[in-house]
């Protein structure tokens, strides 16, 4: 392998000089880590030597408010954002200074002050991500251009290829950077994919691609600076396949005996800092002696750095502190409810919600498959393009995980979101940025995930096992998370717009049967109900009913059929948070409680709602806690096996079989 030509066109000695200093920087911190974590000072570390010049090269052709989002191979990506290295220290170490609170290690973190967006370890969700914040900026009409990194491997995942789609189909300004750095981990790129080249996919999806040597700064620098000029004129996504190689191993413990000693030799002449030092010192724009000087100021720099992190006391547990960065800080905005009322169902009071907050949030946006001019499965959105326009009101292809994604980066870049799935079942192939993005950030690195998912769910319809699941505790599960039922048309509208407004990500359960057979008087203002507040729907001393979504309505209609009956029934309206106080109000004055859910038994909300009052509660109560569900089977079709599997006939028996308890 030939080594390296540089050709530095127009570029000035100044520049020449400033990329020489970056690729020199990370590459001397870098030595000191791997010093350092065999002194067992680090506990792990990602090496990106040998790929310096593709971080340097990127960072540098963005503006300072353009955002990048680096993979753990991208220290170069930091040190050229000039964040202090105190901080970065700080962070790898665990200590206050970083930028996590000593909740995450190494670079899974993000900072809003610098414009970087850190990854996770599921890599794909990062791609959509780039799409959301490229949107936003397009929304605003500003003319910037989002980066986001991944590596050959990361090109096989999903969100890889709907993350390519959803930008060229939205001509977003977005740079998908690819490091083929020849192995993802052990497995060698022919073990990865059979194309000539990952630039070559780009032709699928009407996309423009380059290929650009990845150890060759001044290629990197020179190319990039035509084409990021060119996507901010022009709007459009750009795929870049750098050439590169890992010199280390996927990180230091796993090393690189699986590597042939001969690719590591034919990669080891092109490595990117030797080869350009090289060549400014034939130049004459560096002199041995410069360079003397530029390594002594960066080592200086390095080892105050490390001993102030030293220095700096070990992080202690907070247990109000964990528990309260889970969620972004929201004080519920109260908006009354006005005396003008009308009659509409669930599915009215979902969509007047919604359009009373687009005119609400100018930054409001809401994206779903076949949701503008046709206006949604359920026609919640019908008429929205005409009032909102088509920016606002966004078809989207049918990929809920790059959606959900995009709907983070929309968030990060001051945007609300909501993604409608069109029937809740969909969510499982947008489940990975839910649970392990959006429900993760704040606590991970403080940073809000504004954006509401609504869930349109449930049975009762014989829709079958693909279209009719009540799946809430996949959610309730997930701490960050914040989950609402609503069962009437006041309670949809005003929690709708009470989750718009919360800055924390928000899925919203809408169901299906009660979508047009349940009306309401409901307020024609905007108003707003807080999140964690039951209703209480009938007052008794026999029993406590705490149910929610359809149960609520088959709780009523079992009452109303058994007058004698005398019971405190609790509609929960909001699974998290859940009203605790108002449940063990109950319970202490009934002293037998039911839980009514339609999801499957086993690890279904009610187990956690009975078992927390059996803890809570236990000398009040006169019976065993009970709980009624749904078989512990997936919904079936026929209406016959539908009302089997449901719990609303059995809903009954079991509360007249507790009362005799």
């Amino acid at each position: 392998m030939e080594n390296i030509k540089y050709d530095k066109k127009d570029l000035t000695n100044e520049v020449l000089l400033d990329l020489y200093k970056k690729i020199l920087k990370p590459r001397l911190i870098e030595e000191k880590m791997l010093i350092l974590i065999r002194q067992g000072k680090v506990s792990k570390w990602f090496s990106g030597i040998g790929q310096e010049a593709i971080s340097v090269g990127v960072t540098s052709v963005l503006d300072r408010d353009e955002y990048v989002l680096p993979m753990h191979r991208n220290l170069a990506v930091f040190t050229s954002r000039d964040i202090p290295l105190y901080r970065l220290f700080s962070q790898w170490q665990g200590k206050a200074d970083g930028f996590s609170k000593g909740r995450e290690r190494s670079f899974h973190f993000g900072t809003q002050e610098f414009n970087i967006v850190g990854m996770i370890s599921h890599l794909g969700p990062q791609l959509g991500l780039a799409d959301g914040i490229a949107l936003a900026h397009k929304l605003k009409d500003e003319k910037k251009v989002t980066a986001v990194f991944t590596g050959e491997g990361g090109t096989s995942e999903g969100d890889f290829h709907e993350a390519l789609n959803v930008a060229s189909v939205w001509d977003l300004p977005v740079l998908f950077v690819i490091e083929n750095n020849g192995y993802g981990l052990s497995t060698p790129t022919n073990e990865q994919y059979r194309c000539e080249n990952l630039a070559d996919r780009a032709v699928g999806y009407g996309m423009e691609s380059h290929i650009i040597d990845g150890n060759n700064i001044l290629e990197v620098y020179t190319k990039l600076t035509d084409i990021v000029k060119s996507m901010r004129e022009n709007p459009h996504p750009v795929l870049i396949e750098f050439k590169t190689f890992r010199m280390r191993g996927h990180e230091e413990a796993s090393g690189t005996k699986y590597v042939p000693q001969e690719l590591m030799d034919m990669w080891a002449v092109k490595d990117p800092l030797e080869n350009y030092k090289k060549y400014l010192l034939e130049l004459g724009v560096l002199s041995a002696e410069a360079d003397v000087e530029i390594r002594a100021a960066f080592k200086k720099e390095i080892d105050e750095h490390w001993a102030k992190v030293q220095s700096e006391p070990l992080i202690e547990a907070d247990l109000d502190e964990e528990l309260r960065d889970m969620y972004a800080p929201y004080e519920h905005q109260v908006f009354e409810m006005g005396e003008e009322t009308h009659k509409i169902r669930l599915v009215d009071a979902v969509s007047e919600g919604l359009k009373q907050s687009f005119e609400r949030h100018p930054n409001l946006v809401i994206m779903g498959q076949d949701i503008a001019e046709y206006g949604g499965a359920f026609k919640v959105t019908d008429g929205f393009v005409d009032l909102f326009g088509k920016e606002r009101i966004r078809n989207t292809p049918i990929c809920e995980s790059a959606i959900v994604s995009a709907a983070m980066g929309l968030s990060i870049n001051g945007q609300k979101a909501i993604v409608e799935m069109q029937f809740g079942d969909f969510v499982s192939t947008g489940f990975n940025p839910i649970v392990n993005y959006l429900a993760k950030i704040h606590y991970r690195w403080n940073e809000k995930a504004d954006v509401v998912v609504r869930m349109p769910c449930g049975g009762g319809t014989q829709a079958g096992p693909f279209h009719s699941q009540t799946n809430e505790a996949w959610f309730t599960k997930t701490p960050g998370l914040k989950v609402v039922y609503p069962a009437f048309p006041l309670d949809a509208k005003g929690l709708m717009n009470t989750a718009i407004n919360d800055p924390n990500p928000v899925m919203f359960f809408e169901h299906k049967m009660l979508y047009r057979s349940i009306y309401q008087e409901v307020p024609t203002n905007y108003y707003t109900i807080p999140f964690g507040q039951a209703a209480l729907l009938r007052e008794g001393s026999d029993v406590t009913i705490v149910t929610f979504g359809a149960g609520v309505h088959w709780a009523l209609e079992t009452l109303d059929k058994n007058p004698d009956i005398k019971a405190d029934l609790l509609d929960l309206r909001t699974l998290q948070p859940l009203d605790w106080e108002s449940i063990y109000q109950s319970v202490k004055k009934t002293g037998k409680v039911i839980v009514l859910q339609e999801d499957s038994l086993f690890g279904g909300v009610a187990s956690d709602i009975a078992a927390t009052i059996m803890e809570n509660c236990f000398k009040y109560l006169d019976a065993p806690v009970k709980r009624v569900a749904s078989l512990d089977t997936a919904i079936p079709f026929v209406k016959a096996l539908e009302d089997q599997y449901l719990p609303k006939g059995r809903f009954e028996s079991e509360l007249i079989d507790l009362l005799a308890y």
